[in-house]
């Protein structure tokens, strides 16, 4: 496959996370198509990229997948700086933090400093689950579900697809519907931005529980990447260190979904800050 030419403006930093290569729900093509036309200088992998868990109870690992990491590798190769922050579902290569592998820095965490000097404290997020309280027996059973919804998601979006209708997921309308969820979010931010407070930092930039955002909780600034399951969603530093959500959905290109909720940034506007 040939890369495309970039599209983007040149930025500072790009996160992404939460991508479960080997996981039936990841949505390879539009991360590729997004990561061909990105052109950064730093890509912080934010965990969870390759979903060991699922590879273990069955194998699917088609040649989209293999394709995401050969990106990456060339990404590295031609001078992007690649910052590799393993999560639970790849926790297996935690093992390997602090060693560099193919031009790629594995690090169980590290504080990233913005281009206008504020730092931030990047780690997955698994490490606020116990701090969330949230039930094993729950957890498990949210689970099995999710991988349900998203199958089922999946037929969804092929009908819609059909018809012309563009991007929606299935699993996030679901979830909006449910009360605990937004208690279980809740409760995720306030224990990342505490462990941002712990360090006497700025903020947090997170993944782990496939939900895209960028606010003040309890005076720091919280950023989570989303994922490319259910949202196609990265953080976008520019070069003046401002912080911005995009989505890539195929339908929209690089233009984010929601322009007007605060800290989603147009292509428009990032060129005008390069």
């Amino acid at each position: 496959m040939t890369p495309a030419k970039p599209a983007m403006p040149r930025v500072r930093t790009t996160f992404i996370s939460d991508v479960h290569l080997g996981f039936r729900g990841c949505q390879t093509d539009y991360l590729l198509a997004f990561l061909n036309q990105l052109d950064t200088e730093q890509l912080v992998l934010v965990g969870d990229i390759i979903d060991l868990w699922s590879l273990k109870r069955s194998m699917y690992w088609p040649s989209s997948h293999e394709e995401v990491l050969r990106t990456i590798l060339r990404l590295a190769r031609n001078g992007t700086r690649v910052i590799y922050v393993p999560g639970n579902h790849d926790e297996g290569f935690r093992e390997l933090c602090g060693a560099q592998i193919e031009g790629i820095e594995i690090r169980r965490d590290f504080i990233h400093a913005t281009a206008d000097g504020r730092r931030y404290l990047v780690l997955h997020g698994d490490d606020f689950d116990g701090a969330v309280k949230f039930a094993g027996w729950l957890k498990n059973l949210g689970e099995q579900l999710y991988d349900f919804v998203l199958w089922a998601g999946r037929g969804v979006q092929a009908v819609r697809h059909r018809f012309g209708f563009g991007y929606w997921s299935l699993a996030t309308w679901i979830k909006e519907q449910v009360p605990d969820a937004r208690r279980y979010i809740d409760r995720f931010e306030h224990a990342a931005a505490h462990a941002a407070i712990r360090h006497g930092l700025d903020g947090v930039i997170c993944g782990h529980i496939h939900r895209p955002g960028i606010r003040d909780v309890d005076g720091v600034r919280y950023c989570n990447d989303g994922d490319w399951v259910e949202h196609c969603s990265a953080l976008i530093e520019d070069r003046n260190g401002r912080l911005a959500l995009m989505y890539y959905t195929g339908e929209v290109g690089l233009a984010p979904l929601l322009e007007a909720l605060p800290g989603v940034l147009s292509p428009a506007q990032l060129d005008a800050a390069a």
